[in-house]
């Protein structure tokens, strides 16, 4: 793999950050757009009006007055799980903060790790499972937390354990938290866009007069083929973020220890039982160091690797292996 200093992966990560935050809006407003196109077209609302206005202007009529309340919505929606996201990771996870007290290996541990590197340390969370999992999360120094698992502090070694946790650290350093925390919440959106699509066009077959029933329904279908379309870019963007930055922060680990063949162990022992019974959203699930629930990715090949969150954990051993 092709070497990319910190310093270009953080300029890298916040370059696509900002470039999420203008497409993804932008994509929204497209769909809209064309929702509005279609529901004009199938509606049988240009044949109500007189005139020379054309079937374009009366499709920006609609998405001039409904535009403003779905960008409104977008808006709010982004807000609130933006900066609410590391109560509602904890809550989805289960996670409690882990006091130095209770566990000073883990403290020391982290407190070297960032010392090394000159960062802030961050909140240590842990997951009372003993299954072998581990996230970063966060979208700033104030909230920037590592997790782990019971399990993976018992049964891995300091070694291993100093591993698993420059692993995270390095997605903290690297932005990586905070890039895939704001695409999580715009796929989030479009699917809120596109049950609002689903509702708005199936209301309307029932308002309409009785001749107009079959443009109606073949506005749903029509409708739910726009939003899956912008909801299916929008997964397959996400997780392309997802699979690199594992592979960055595989080889940041390795910098940052001096020590592949430690993660290259932990990463076996995790994949044996990786599963936090805690976590039932994909999406909170995707942040983990393994996907829990997809001990079976390795297996994925050709298209149906488009869907996986995270590279086939064989190959991440065998990359680190020839560190």
């Amino acid at each position: 793999m092709q070497y990319v200093g910190i310093q270009t992966q953080k300029s890298r990560n916040n370059f696509r950050s900002l470039l999420l935050l203008c497409l993804f809006p932008l994509l929204v407003c497209v769909l809209v757009l064309l929702f509005c196109y279609l529901y004009v077209m199938f509606s049988g609302a240009s044949n109500q009006v007189q005139g020379e206005v054309t079937l374009t202007q009366l499709a920006m009529g609609v998405f001039v007055q409904i535009a403003p309340y779905v960008l409104g919505g977008v808006l709010v929606w982004f807000l609130i799980a933006y900066f609410a996201n590391t109560s509602i990771i904890n809550s989805a996870t289960g996670s409690i903060p882990l006091s130095r007290q209770e566990n000073k290996r883990v403290y020391n541990l982290v407190e070297n790790l960032c010392m090394s590197q000159g960062m802030k340390m961050p909140r240590i969370n842990v997951i009372n499972d003993n299954s072998l999992n581990a996230f970063a999360s966060g979208i700033n120094e104030r909230t920037y937390t590592v997790t782990l698992s019971r399990g993976i502090i018992n049964k891995l070694d300091d070694q291993e354990l100093e591993a698993v946790i420059a692993h995270e650290l390095s997605h903290i350093r690297n932005h990586d938290v905070r890039l895939l925390i704001i695409s999580i919440v715009f796929v989030g959106i479009f699917a809120m866009v596109a049950q609002i699509a689903m509702r708005t066009a199936y209301y309307s077959s029932f308002s309409g007069r009785k001749n107009d029933k079959n443009g109606a329904a073949l506005l749903i279908v029509l409708v739910l083929l726009v939003a899956a379309i912008g909801y299916f870019f929008s997964i397959l963007m996400r997780f392309a973020i997802s699979r690199k930055r594992e592979y960055l922060a595989d080889a940041g680990s390795a910098e940052m220890t001096k020590n592949p063949l430690a993660l290259a162990s932990a990463l076996r022992k995790i994949s044996v039982d990786p599963d936090i019974e805690a976590v039932k959203r994909d999406d909170v699930a995707q942040l983990f160091i393994q996907h829990p629930g997809k001990q079976a990715e390795s297996a994925l090949s050709g298209m149906s690797g488009l869907f996986a969150t995270h590279p086939p954990i064989e190959k991440r051993i065998q990359i680190l292996e020839q560190f």
